[in-house]
């Protein structure tokens, strides 16, 4: 991608909020979660990262970076369009991780499309499978190891509340999300468990370049919000680790939009 998108590799600076923590980010090979993992180590968590298998690589890349500041770094790969591989994950990530105190669930699945009567049966069921209910599995799972003060966060979307007339299927799954989140934070509060939800506005991630958005969108991608530009993943991670710390202790059910300006209510 040019520009790379900057994930805070080099540019997000931890101030120890999240030490001795246990966090579990789905799509944290690239973009949102990639940045979200990298901002979780920098400020003291071991993180397991999940993913899918063709993105070894930029795993790998996470991985160095999360190691680099100091914290233990685990690699999920596999795909959410399986219900067992959605479980499984956090079964392995709290092993391996020694506990588990953060779920954040970012992963997701965007493909543009014109007129709904070439949205396939196929494209349909991958985005609900990888958007929605992949999440639940995931954390019906997850509340086996959670004790009080763990956090959830679910990436959700502007799309969720101001959807897009070529990403129909998408943005159902985003308004799912919100649903779910403000659901869940009523079922699990008095369990001590928060769950919160960040909505993202147009964020430069590999997302976009591979069918996320038509390409003849690219060059002005982001250009009609307040700000007049796209964001960087490394914007939302403060977002991010707010949520998943003690100093969010009474925050709950809550949906941040990060969109460079445009209304999520």
């Amino acid at each position: 991608m040019t520009p790379v998108p900057d994930c805070g590799e080099e540019t997000y600076v931890g101030a120890n909020k999240l030490v001795g923590k246990k966090a579990l980010v789905t799509g944290g090979d690239s973009g949102i979660g990639r940045a979200a993992a990298i901002a979780y180590a920098k400020e003291g968590a071991d993180v397991a990262i999940a993913y899918h298998p063709d993105e070894q690589a930029d795993a790998d890349e996470v991985k160095a970076v999360i190691e680099k500041a100091g914290q233990k770094a685990v690699l999920l790969p596999g795909d959410l369009r399986d219900a067992t591989y959605a479980k499984q994950m956090v079964k392995d990530a709290q092993e391996q991780l020694n506990g588990l105190d953060i779920l954040v669930l970012n992963a997701g699945m965007q493909q543009f499309e014109h007129e709904i009567e070439n949205l396939s049966a196929e494209q349909l069921t991958d985005t609900f499978e990888v958007n929605v209910f992949s999440t639940v599995y995931s954390i019906q799972q997850a509340l086996e190891y959670f004790e009080p003060g763990a956090s959830i966060i679910l990436t959700s979307s502007i799309q969720g509340v101001k959807p897009s007339a070529h990403l129909v299927d998408y943005a159902m799954t985003k308004s799912c999300n919100i649903s779910l989140t403000k659901s869940l934070a009523a079922q699990l509060g008095p369990k001590g468990i928060r769950v919160n939800a960040v909505a993202p506005g147009p964020i430069w991630t590999p997302l976009q370049i591979s069918g996320g958005q038509p390409q003849e969108n690219i060059p002005e991608f982001g250009q009609n919000q307040p700000l007049q530009r796209v964001g960087q993943p490394v914007e939302l991670a403060d977002v991010y680790v707010l949520l998943a710390s003690d100093n969010a202790s009474y925050i709950t059910g809550q949906v941040y939009g990060i969109t460079g300006g445009a209304p999520i209510n």
